[in-house]
């Protein structure tokens, strides 16, 4: 099924499938990503669509860039908190533990609404198979998996568009490990 951004039930449309465990495709500020409640462990089947190894983590979306403090104790250093909302991911340590997770507040109000109501966050990566190129262009998105995710919603063709840059502080250092639109 496929609905415009636009369309005013589709906030509530997504934030229904995202809490009922369904894996959807959501336009960020950068590319389109496949999305999915970050606690029902729909990491699974995002990784079976799009054929990805299961050690490759996926980036976490939350609402607001304070909610990082919700899952680690590491200070994050203003020049990046700065930078949110926006195109940055930040590999943070969980609290209390050695194991990381990437976190970004995309620019995206109308996204980061679904988050705030879905009332955690949200697994994104972009819409591609594992080692092919990111699709930009809606059409070949709803061609190449509108029958394998229970929602898409379209915002145009994404032409052009970059990634988030990736940026690590896991070593109190800022280690750019993708850079992507935002340039750090």
């Amino acid at each position: 099924m496929m609905c415009l951004k636009s369309n005013d039930e589709s906030t509530q449309l997504c934030v229904d499938l995202l809490k009922n465990g369904k894996v959807i495709i959501l336009p960020t500020d950068t590319v389109y990503g496949f999305s999915g409640i970050a606690n029902q462990d729909t990491d699974i089947e995002i990784r079976k669509i799009k054929g990805r190894e299961e050690t490759k983590p996926l980036i976490q979306l939350i609402a607001k860039p304070t909610d990082i403090y919700n899952f680690t104790n590491q200070q994050i250093p203003e020049s990046l908190l700065s930078k949110w909302p926006g195109p940055l991911t930040i590999i943070v340590k969980n609290t209390n533990s050695d194991i990381t997770t990437a976190f970004r507040c995309p620019g995206d109000l109308w996204l980061r609404t679904i988050i705030e109501k879905a009332g955690y966050p949200i697994f994104s990566t972009s819409v591609n198979r594992s080692g092919k190129p990111v699709l930009e262009n809606i059409n070949d998105i709803q061609n190449e998996f509108e029958n394998e995710v229970s929602l898409i919603i379209s915002d145009g063709d994404k032409t052009g568009s970059k990634p988030s840059t990736i940026v690590s502080i896991v070593d109190d250092k800022v280690k750019i490990i993708r850079q992507g639109s935002l340039v750090i």
